[in-house]
């Protein structure tokens, strides 16, 4: 059996033990890569592979920034910032038609920035916003919707866990990935905005006008939710200034976060103890896949695929810009038949020296898959943040849900085309900062 023959046969065997026989995602590929480098090259070979890459990525310091930027994200999930968010957001634009749903995208994006999970950025805003959208009577559709695919911005603004992966998958700067991810995130966010806009001209119905607010109003609700402002500011601007390295951000975002929940007695014994049972729960599941992928990729490695691939594509008598949208659509195919960090760590060892090849900037295909891994969150099969949605709004069936997202997805679409368009909408921001 040739090399690429086995190399195709992991892949099939890894989506068979993924789709069929539920096998979590880090065990299967850890699996797969460990018996098919046996395969390919001997068993003490395998054994060796396994335990150098186990010691090298658990003992890898980059990893402390995972726990910690997941833990100030907890901490302020069970602290209430999320309420707070919400009713500032509102108070900005709730008077407009569809406001309400454009100030859900707008909380959404503001929890995302201290958080950085799709998951709990759903079971927050569902839990916050659709009593609020029910209460002003908006379509199921569009509020679950609006939920649902506001808070896929948790992996492209940061701190994000996905961008953070991929900087230490691809030996690139966390912090100037984070920087893209704020452009990025950015641009998602006004478009499914102006989704939100569109729909509602359309259908009045939908999305009902709020009571209009004073200006002092607004100016209060902000000040209320100013410990989340502090804390973006404390992580960002340390970065930015090189006061803070990632994981030294993390740790002091999660220390503060702590703070102000304690002060603003907002965060409870319990609470704290959830905060870090999730915290290591969330962390051990993102260590084991990335672990995984890493004795997936070596596997990969020793069947040449990833080289294969690369030089075929690069190959290819079609303009770069062509080869470019042919791996965007294939991450857009694999997001939703996968989870999206699996997807991504498989896949970047194949397409990422594609990218460098043909001349792409390594930061904005970072950030731009990313983006592109997103539509994964809300489409079936695997849809976790829609099926998040879907399960806390009892009331609203999961079809509706489905075809309330669906109206966003041309979105995530548009946004692809504009970053490839104008990559400096990602890079303006990295190209500031000297690291």
């Amino acid at each position: 059996m040739s090399l690429a023959l086995v190399g195709i046969s992991g892949i099939v065997i890894l989506l068979f033990l993924l789709f069929f026989l539920g096998t979590p995602v880090g065990f299967a590929m850890g699996i797969v890569g460990f018996c098919g480098f046996w395969y390919v090259v001997s068993l003490n070979a395998g054994l060796n592979m396994v335990s150098t890459v186990l010691w090298s990525t658990f003992s890898k310091y980059g990893l402390t920034v995972i726990p910690l930027f997941i833990f100030m994200g907890q901490v302020a999930f069970y602290s209430g910032v999320n309420e707070k968010l919400y009713h500032a957001a509102y108070k900005w634009v709730g008077h407009i038609r569809g406001g309400i749903a454009m100030a859900t995208i707008m909380a959404c994006s503001a929890f995302a920035a201290i958080c950085g999970s799709n998951a709990a950025t759903a079971a927050t805003m569902t839990t916050v916003a659709l009593p609020q959208m029910k209460k002003y009577k908006y379509d199921s559709k569009l509020s679950t919707g609006a939920i649902a695919c506001g808070s896929t911005l948790g992996v492209v603004i940061p701190p994000s866990v996905v961008l953070i992966v991929i900087g230490l998958s691809t030996e690139q700067s966390i912090v100037r990935l984070f920087y893209g991810g704020i452009g990025a995130g950015v641009l998602l966010a006004t478009l499914l905005m102006i989704t939100v806009f569109v729909l509602c001209c359309i259908y009045p119905d939908w999305g009902p006008v709020g009571p209009k607010t004073s200006f002092m109003e607004k100016l209060r609700s902000v000040s209320g939710a100013s410990e989340m402002l502090i804390l973006f500011l404390l992580v960002m601007l340390g970065l930015y200034f090189g006061f803070f390295t990632p994981a030294e951000a993390g740790g002091a975002g999660s220390f503060f976060a702590v703070v102000i929940g304690v002060l603003q007695g907002r965060l409870t014994w319990k609470g704290f103890v959830s905060s870090v049972t999730d915290t290591l729960r969330i962390s051990c599941m993102v260590i084991v896949i990335i672990a995984g992928a890493m004795i997936f990729g070596r596997f990969l490695a020793v069947t040449r695929i990833p080289f294969d691939i690369a030089e075929w594509v690069v190959a290819l008598p079609v303009p770069h810009t062509v080869i470019m949208i042919i791996i965007f659509g294939i991450y857009m195919i694999g997001g939703a038949v996968m989870d999206a960090l699996a997807l991504l760590l498989i896949t970047i060892p194949i397409f990422f020296p594609v990218a460098k090849q043909l001349g792409y900037d390594p930061i904005w295909f970072g950030v731009t898959i990313t983006v592109i891994t997103t539509l994964g969150a809300v489409t079936p099969p695997v849809g976790a943040t829609t099926y998040v949605v879907g399960g806390m709004a009892k009331d609203v069936p999961l079809q509706d849900v489905f075809k309330g997202v669906s109206f966003f997805l041309p979105a995530y679409i548009i946004c692809v085309i504009i970053l490839l368009m104008f990559p400096d909408l990602v890079l303006f921001l990295p190209g500031l900062i000297g690291h």
